[in-house]
């Protein structure tokens, strides 16, 4: 049993639908740490702060759409004297609030290891392709264009057997629990990706610092994955645009 851990976990939202931000509020705080979480929100107006009142909930209230990587870093400074993991969570996700605990005993048992990620699943029980290889400008054309499925198959470790743990190049961002010193010494997200692509971009640079990641498939959480950058002209040119900066920072090669 882990005890005396603090756990701290922040959202990023606009306009978000208060009952289903409710509900992941109480996932999260239904585990056994003390915990914290923060609603970082991005509103053009604050009317949501009335709906979100708890003695665990800390609303801060951005005043413009300041993008995803740059919210979950506004309480970095909060949190650096208090909290041992941290956990950066979408306002979509679902958890039994147990798995918290399962996790955290893996990153304890290693210390070299960062970040975690559960399996995720959609509400239907199908399997999310979280863990996925570094992409490629080919892999995000043939996406694009739905052409040779086998290739981007194999992006998405569709070919291994995900019953077990392992370490992926990376994991997508709607579930990642940190170990709090390692996520500041990364300085949180790099926040010249408006949204999209910091989840990339940060486990890159886990490997960078000689860290490692973990896919831990035997606890589930379940995302409702609205995929708003296929659905919105908008947001799709975000997403573009910060596939272009990650290219131009990293480079075109896959590792």
């Amino acid at each position: 049993m882990l005890i005396h851990k603090n756990i701290t976990a922040s959202i990023v939202v606009y306009n978000e639908d208060p009952i289903e931000l409710e509900n992941v509020i109480n996932s999260f705080l239904g585990s056994p740490f003390s915990n914290k979480i923060y609603i970082i929100d991005n509103s053009p107006t604050n009317w949501l702060e009335e709906k979100i009142i708890g003695d665990n909930i800390e609303y801060v209230f951005s005043g413009t759409n300041i993008g995803f990587g740059r919210g979950h870093n506004s309480i970095l400074d909060t949190i650096e004297q208090f909290s041992d993991y941290h956990l950066i969570l979408n306002p979509d996700v679902l958890f039994q609030s147990k798995i918290l605990e399962k996790l955290i005993h893996q990153l304890e048992k290693d210390t070299e290891l960062s970040m975690i990620a559960p399996k995720v699943s959609y509400p239907s029980k199908e399997l999310q392709y979280t863990a996925r290889k570094f992409p490629t400008i080919i892999e995000l054309f043939c996406r694009f264009f739905g052409v040779f499925k086998n290739y981007t198959d194999n992006k998405e470790y569709k070919n291994d057997n995900l019953i077990f743990p392992f370490s992926p190049d990376f994991v997508q961002g709607s579930f990642m629990l940190f170990k709090t010193k390692d996520f500041l010494d990364l300085k949180g997200f790099d926040q010249r990706y408006f949204m999209y692509m910091e989840d990339v971009d940060i486990c890159r640079r886990i490997d960078l610092s000689g860290k490692k990641k973990l896919y831990f498939p035997k606890v589930e959480v379940t995302h409702t994955h609205r995929k708003g950058s296929s659905k919105k002209i908008r947001l799709f040119f975000i997403h573009m645009s910060s596939i272009i900066k990650y290219f131009m920072k990293w480079g075109f090669k896959s590792t």
